[in-house]
């Protein structure tokens, strides 16, 4: 059953209201990128908007009416596994909703399930949900980890994270990287691609979390949500103002890849 996980404070005035659905929270967590949730909670806040946050799991419907911005976040192999036995049952809405622009973010296992197929580790496929053209394969005995960099050119703004994937992902034609990489591995190590951006879906492998260490991201995120619900010409605070003491921060301690015997 769908259950409420977080709300804004009632004490607060607010011009504006966001539904944000996370999918498989109580599954799709290894990393605590239910962080980002609370980075989008937060930026929404200093713009205004109160927000309202569901877990969305196994065997609750999705209604892409009722939600502003999905978030789908990453878990290991057995929990991932478990959530594609369940997406078809989603896939039609979220595919919808992907189609009528609206905000979704996806890191890591969420973003590879988007997708085609990924490889296990153990060289098991798995099918994704096919919404997106990316797909991935597996490495043998090698993970990427390490601090990230990259940049992207269309928006002009540096993110910085931290990688730790065993899969290799690549984008189809119609799909754009998040961003490319200054330093670190990113998708694949081979084409300097990092992450996804299609749509408004907004894909990495980036931990951290990923809205924590970029609140430009964050807020690009929910300003997008909240001028798809209410009109591209809503005036809103601008970033420097709300959000200047945020600064982002980039670790010296680069680490390209794991060693395994």
């Amino acid at each position: 059953m769908v259950y409420r996980s977080l709300v804004s404070p009632e004490s607060q005035d607010y011009h504006y209201d966001l539904k944000i659905a996370h999918l498989y929270g109580d599954l799709m967590n290894t990393y605590g990128d239910n962080g980002n949730v609370l980075m989008l909670k937060y930026v929404a806040e200093k713009l205004g908007a109160k927000v309202e946050v569901d877990i969305v799991s196994l065997e609750d419907d999705f209604n892409k009416d009722s939600y502003d911005i999905v978030f789908f976040g990453g878990g290991q192999d057995y929990e991932q596994t478990i959530v594609a036995r369940d997406l078809p049952a989603k896939k039609e809405a979220l595919e919808n909703f992907i189609n009528d622009n609206g905000v979704v973010l996806a890191i890591c296992g969420g973003f590879q399930l988007l997708g085609q197929y990924y490889i296990e580790a153990s060289g098991r496929r798995i099918e994704g949900l096919g919404i997106m053209g990316h797909y991935t394969l597996n490495q043998v005995k090698n993970r990427y980890i390490g601090d990230i960099k990259i940049h992207n050119e269309e928006f002009n703004e540096t993110y910085y994270g931290f990688e730790n994937h065993q899969g290799r992902t690549f984008l189809s034609d119609n799909e754009k990287p998040l961003g490319k990489v200054v330093y670190g591995n990113g998708n694949n190590q081979e084409d300097g691609n990092e992450g996804v951006h299609y749509k408004n879906v907004f894909g990495s492998y980036f931990h951290g979390p990923i809205l924590s260490r970029n609140a430009n991201l964050a807020y690009r995120l929910v300003t997008t949500a909240l001028k798809n619900k209410y009109s591209s010409n809503i005036e809103l605070a601008a970033y420097e103002d709300i959000l200047a003491q945020e600064t982002q921060e980039e670790y010296g301690d680069i680490k390209s890849k794991a060693e395994f015997e």
